[in-house]
C-alpha cells in the first residue's frame, strides 16, 4: 500500500508517517511539505532514515501535486492550523483560504485522477463558537466541567462534543476554511466514486511537537513552564480553568491504519480526540508541571480573546465503535513524553518559534 501524506514534516504528518512505517512493513510512504513551519526541517532526516521519501513543495501548486505520482491513500495533514489565522496579523485571510481550501482541492483532484482514497485531518474548531461559549459549565476543583443537569445543545453530552454539534457560522475563518474543505471532499467522493473520510481532530500532543501556544498548548505549556518563561491564564476567570483533551498522533495513526484497511464507504465524518479521560485544565497542567519541574508563577489575565472557548472535549465514541479503536497513550504519559523530550532538547521551544 502506498500512502501520500501532506504536511509530512510537521508534527502530525511526521509522527503518523513514522508510526505507519513502524507498524506496517508493507506500507510505502511518500510526502510533501513546504517547510513553512519553523522547526519542520528537523524532521526530514528522521523520515528519510526510515525510508520515507520527502518532497519539498507546496500543495497549492497543482503541477507540484501532479508530480507526486500514484497512491492508494492520501492523508491530507497540510494546513495553516490555528483558529487565529487570518486575523492575527501573521497570516492573511487570503493565504489562509488558499492553503486550507486550494490545497485540499489539488489533493482531491489527485485522488480523483489516481483513484486514491482521501482522508482529511480536519479540526474540532469547525463547530459553532457561540454555542461552545454558551455551554453550561461549573467549576470542579481546578477545572471547568459540563453541567449535565442543565439543558445541553444537540451534539453535546457528558462525554463531550460529538459529530451532531452545530457547524453553523461563526466558527472563525480557520474553522470555515476547514469546514469548506470537508464539504468539498465529500462532494468529490460522491461525484467521482472514491472513499473520503473526515477526521475532526481535537488537540494533538506529543514529545516532538513544536511548542506554539495557538496549536500545541500542552507542549508549549510544559516547555515554557520548565524554562520559567512568562505564562498567563488568559480569559474567563483568569484562573486557568479552561479545559482541552489531548490525543497522541500514534493513536491517530493507529486509527488511520484501520480506516485505510477496512475500505469504508465514502462520506464518513468522525470526531477524533482524547476524550474525558485525557482532558485537563491549564491550572491542572500547571500543577503537573510543578510536580515535574518545581514552582513557577503563572499570571492572571481575565480579559478574553476572540475565538477562545472555555471547554472543548471531543466525544470519539462513534469512531471507537465503528473501528474498534482504543486509545493507548494516556494524558500523563503524553505529558511525560513532552517533558522528557524537553530535557533532551531544551532548545526546542526557541527552534519552533523562530521567525
Amino acid at each position: 500500500m502506498k500512502i501520500l501524506i501532506t504536511g509530512l514534516c510537521g508534527f502530525v504528518g511526521s509522527s503518523v508517517a513514522l508510526r505507519l512505517r513502524e507498524c506496517r512493513s508493507d506500507i510505502t510512504v511518500v510526502g510533501i511539505d513546504n517547510f513553512s513551519r519553523p522547526g519542520s526541517k528537523t524532521n526530514r532526516s528522521r523520515l528519510e532514515a526510515a525510508g520515507i521519501k520527502v518532497v519539498e513543495g507546496d500543495v497549492t501548486c497543482s503541477s507540484t501535486v501532479d508530480m507526486l505520482g500514484t497512491a492508494d491513500w492520501i492523508i491530507h495533514a497540510a494546513a495553516i492550523p490555528t483558529v487565529m489565522a487570518g486575523v492575527d496579523n501573521r497570516t492573511s485571510s487570503r493565504e489562509l483560504v488558499k492553503q486550507n481550501l486550494l490545497g485540499a482541492l489539488n489533493l482531491l483532484e489527485h485522488a480523483r485522477n489516481h483513484r486514491a482514497g482521501f482522508i482529511l485531518l480536519s479540526s474540532s474548531r469547525v463547530y459553532n463558537i457561540p454555542l461552545l461559549a454558551e455551554l453550561p459549565l461549573k467549576i470542579q476543583g481546578e477545572a471547568f466541567a459540563l453541567d449535565v443537569s442543565a439543558n445541553l445543545p444537540v451534539g453535546c453530552s457528558r462525554q463531550g462534543i460529538n459529530e451532531l454539534f452545530s457547524t453553523a457560522p461563526p466558527a472563525s475563518l480557520y474553522g470555515a476554511s476547514k469546514l469548506a474543505a470537508e464539504r468539498l471532499a465529500l462532494e468529490y467522493g460522491q461525484a467521482f466514486g472514491f472513499p473520503v473520510i473526515i477526521n475532526r481532530c481535537g488537540v494533538l500532543a506529543g514529545g516532538t511537537q513544536f511548542g506554539v501556544a495557538a496549536q500545541g498548548i500542552f507542549s508549549f505549556w510544559v516547555r515554557a513552564y520548565a524554562q520559567r518563561r512568562p505564562l498567563q491564564y488568559i480569559g474567563f476567570d483568569g484562573a486557568g480553568h479552561q479545559v482541552r483533551d489531548a490525543l497522541h498522533p500514534h493513536d491517530l495513526a493507529d486509527l488511520l491504519a484501520l480506516q485505510m484497511l477496512q475500505t469504508p464507504s465514502s462520506g464518513e465524518i468522525w470526531n477524533v480526540g482524547g476524550g474525558l479521560e485525557n482532558a485537563m485544565s491549564l491550572a491542572q497542567l500547571s500543577h503537573w508541571c510543578q510536580q515535574a519541574f518545581g514552582p513557577h508563577t503563572v499570571e492572571s489575565k481575565p480579559q478574553p480573546r476572540p475565538f477562545d472557548v472555555a471547554w472543548i472535549v471531543m466525544d470519539s465514541r462513534q469512531v471507537e465503535a465503528a473501528y474498534r479503536w482504543r486509545l493507548h497513550m494516556s494524558l500523563p504519559s503524553i505529558l511525560e513524553e513532552i517533558a522528557e523530550h524537553h530535557r533532551k532538547h531544551p532548545e526546542w521551544l526557541d527552534l519552533s518559534q523562530s521567525p
